[in-house]
């Protein structure tokens, strides 16, 4: 718990300090007085004034108690009086371009420190599991393209153009970019013994896809890495104990079904339930210490929703073969920059589907599951916690852009208004704006806090 509180209020902390110093920086360079730098609001934590600042600035920097969210106050004729000698160095008295370039510079240095981070991830290198398949889920898009289970995808892409798959973390992202896009994914499988690899199809296309949630890898039919069906740690009272399971015990068959890898034994166990609910006890033969055995397992079953599933009380399957993705410095800035652009892509893409139906609003997420997500990244380590921060500065970035007259990307189209008919939003209309834009944005963070409640405790 208290690493997840550590690593949301850190996560925010950054995000925010960068958003606010790409206007700042901007408001200094066009000559803008910044009368105060604050990361967070309500009562003042920290407040400081470096003696040494640009040449006019008195900057008062300030951490406020509550960390959601910050501002930079600039000199404005519209928010107090503003003495005749400093009207020059009045926000409201710019040129258009240097507004525009002031509003903007926070979401643009959001982005840019996404593609810091995804490079410094290049760089550093991340350990992930290789791109070796799971059996498919049955009657999926997977299965019926011909995925059978061990194959190793060597490259994938979209329209014939295709790129070397990285690690299986990598064909995941390709898979949501193509069920979200609607495009099908080429996959290309290592051949074996010697043989030419072979091509086949993953019709993304069929899939309809709304949500990019577990669920839609289930209907896809690839949801695990290729682990082998070994049994890990066994907990004590459980069903696999009761059974005489052992920790590294190699599972053969179930019943009359050969048993491939991890994932298919965990789907195996799972739906070991008969028609009146209760656990069906099956033959196992296992490999113990390279000797054959023989044993009746008998699991438990649980309830999960409305769901009834069988659970045997023990780790099913060994960790997957893992290979380290690291990059040079030229291409770990150049994939720094693609992924920041991908993922900003399919971030407004997802934006435009759910304002017209065709993507669901549970893809909205507010500040219980960042905060859960900010955890388990950090307990992974410190590349995994880079790539979530990565992921949300790029959602900062692309949110604080959107055209509600709240948010920055609001004040944009003011700007655009303005540089096209030569007049500025009249005050009325500006009021008018800024109130539906806040009730606009309270409904989307109710949506996105009921969201994380569902997620979360649902």
């Amino acid at each position: 718990m208290m690493l997840t509180v550590i690593a949301f209020v850190v996560a925010l902390g950054v995000l925010i300090a960068v958003h606010e110093y790409g206007h700042y920086r901007v408001a200094v360079a066009c000559g803008v007085k910044v009368e105060r730098f604050s990361v967070g609001f309500g009562k003042a934590l920290l407040r400081w004034q470096p003696k040494r600042q640009h040449p006019g600035q008195q900057t008062e920097f300030v951490i406020g108690a509550f960390p959601f969210g910050g501002y930079v106050k600039m000199l404005d004729e519209r928010e107090g009086p503003v003495a005749p000698e400093e009207r020059h160095r009045a926000f409201n008295t710019q040129p258009l371009r240097s507004r525009a370039a002031i509003v903007a510079a926070g979401p643009i240095a959001n982005l840019l420190l996404a593609v810091v981070l995804y490079t410094a991830v290049n760089w550093i290198g991340v350990d992930e599991p290789v791109a070796k398949l799971a059996r498919p889920v049955a009657a999926s898009l997977a299965e019926a393209a011909g995925l059978r289970g061990g194959e190793h995808i060597t490259q994938a892409g979209f329209d014939g153009d295709l790129s070397p798959v990285q690690s299986f973390e990598d064909l995941r992202w390709r898979m949501t970019r193509g069920a979200l896009d609607g495009r099908d994914l080429t996959l290309e499988v290592a051949g074996e013994g010697g043989r030419p690899g072979r091509q086949l199809v993953l019709p993304l296309s069929r899939m309809e896809a709304k949500d990019a949630d577990p669920q839609m890898f289930r209907k896809i039919g690839v949801v695990a890495p290729l682990t082998r069906p070994e049994i890990g740690e066994v907990m004590a009272g459980s069903a696999a104990e009761r059974s005489g399971l052992r920790h590294g015990d190699l599972v053969l068959t179930v019943g009359d079904t050969p048993i491939l890898d991890g994932q298919q034994l965990r789907e195996v166990i799972r739906a070991s339930i008969d028609a009146s609910g209760q656990a069906r006890t099956q033959t196992w033969q296992l490999q113990r210490g390279g000797q054959p055995l023989s044993l009746e397992v008998k699991p438990e079953v649980r309830e999960e929703g409305a769901t009834k599933v069988a659970r045997i009380g023990a780790y099913v399957g060994a960790p997957p073969e893992m290979v380290t993705v690291r990059q040079g410095v030229i291409d770990g800035v150049w994939r720094g920059v693609v992924r920041t652009w991908e993922v900003s892509a399919l971030t407004v893409r997802m934006m435009g589907k759910m304002l017209i139906g065709e993507a669901s609003i549970k893809n909205l997420s507010g500040p219980l599951t960042i905060a859960d997500y900010a955890g388990k990244s950090a307990s992974l380590g410190l590349t995994q916690y880079l790539v979530f921060l990565a992921l949300i500065s790029v959602s900062l970035g692309v949110l604080n852009l959107m055209p509600l007259p709240v948010l920055d990307g609001g004040h944009l189209m003011y700007y655009l208004w303005e540089g096209l008919t030569g007049k500025s939003v009249s005050d009325a209309w500006m009021e008018r704006l800024q109130r539906g834009g806040v009730a606009l944005l309270l409904v989307m963070m109710s949506v996105a806090l009921f969201n994380d409640v569902t997620r979360l405790f649902g």
